[in-house]
């Protein structure tokens, strides 16, 4: 059996794999473009040794941050993984749409060919981005990097065929209450250190993509760079991820059956068991 868990960051994804995995005897594999790297910590969330229960966790800190990583290697190491445990029950956790979509569906990826984008607007330009992978934060005046993330990310044969057997469970809730979470979590995150971690990076990786591209880390770079101060960086980050949370919903909604599902976050057990008694 096949579990995905879906939804925006902050809404109990990491909670529930856990409990399922305890519940089934299964397996996690992250579904987190950004949790793929190693040092990427705080700013990602990323769940740490202690919350792992000691259940087996793959496609984490499997990348230093300067190795390129694409939609294709995930699908390629993903499907080896599901391929090697057909005998357990796999749970899939991660708020990365694409990456989901790309290994439970049908999708096959070209080699990198020339395309001519003049035809479009900026404006149509994002759209296509954001069909592609709903956390894409390019303004919509640098056309060059909008044409570029197409080029490299566009080319892709896909189609609604499911190639798996998969239960789609999607966690949500109140907006406000959504929101109220993400800014807390964002606050937790720079009490946890999230200045040092990114310092550390950038001085080690100082022109890496991932770094510039991440929200909590393209932020607080600019912070170091002295373009914003700490609570312009920090307000930021709450803002964007405030509105990647948003394009979760419309991503998900739009691409995949989900069966979603209330947090209750006075009594997680709650959702838990409704959870459970849904799949059976």
């Amino acid at each position: 059996m096949i579990i995905a868990v879906v939804g925006p960051t902050g809404v109990g994804k990491t909670k529930l794999s856990i409990e399922l995995a305890k519940k089934y005897k299964g397996i996690i594999i992250s579904v987190d473009a950004t949790q793929i790297y190693k040092g990427l910590d705080i700013g990602s969330a990323k769940i740490t040794e202690e919350e792992k229960s000691g259940i087996k966790h793959y496609l984490l800190d499997i990348k230093n941050p300067d190795e390129d990583y694409s939609v294709a290697d995930f699908q390629k190491d993903a499907r080896k993984i599901i391929e090697e445990n057909k005998d357990k029950n796999i749970i899939l956790v991660g708020g990365t749409g694409l990456y989901l979509k790309a290994l439970l569906y049908d999708y096959h990826f070209q080699e990198f060919k020339s395309v001519d984008y003049s035809k479009f607007s900026n404006e149509e330009l994002l759209t296509m981005c954001r069909e592609i992978d709903p956390s894409v934060d390019i303004h919509v005046n640098n056309r060059i990097r909008l044409e570029n993330y197409l080029k490299r990310e566009g080319k892709v044969e896909k189609s609604s065929k499911l190639l798996y057997d998969v239960k789609f469970i999607g966690l949500t809730t109140d907006r406000n209450i959504l929101y109220d979470k993400i800014n807390k979590r964002v606050d937790e995150m720079f009490e946890l250190g999230l200045v040092d971690e990114v310092k550390d990076l950038y001085n080690k990786y100082p022109d890496n993509k991932i770094l510039k591209r991440a929200i909590g880390y393209k932020e607080v770079i600019s912070y170091l760079n002295g373009e914003l101060s700490l609570e312009e960086a920090k307000d930021l980050i709450k803002k964007n991820s405030r509105h990647y949370a948003k394009r979760q919903y419309t991503w998900f909604n739009n691409q995949m059956p989900i069966e979603w599902f209330q947090t209750n976050y006075d009594n997680f057990a709650e959702t838990i068991k409704e959870v459970i008694n849904y799949i059976g």
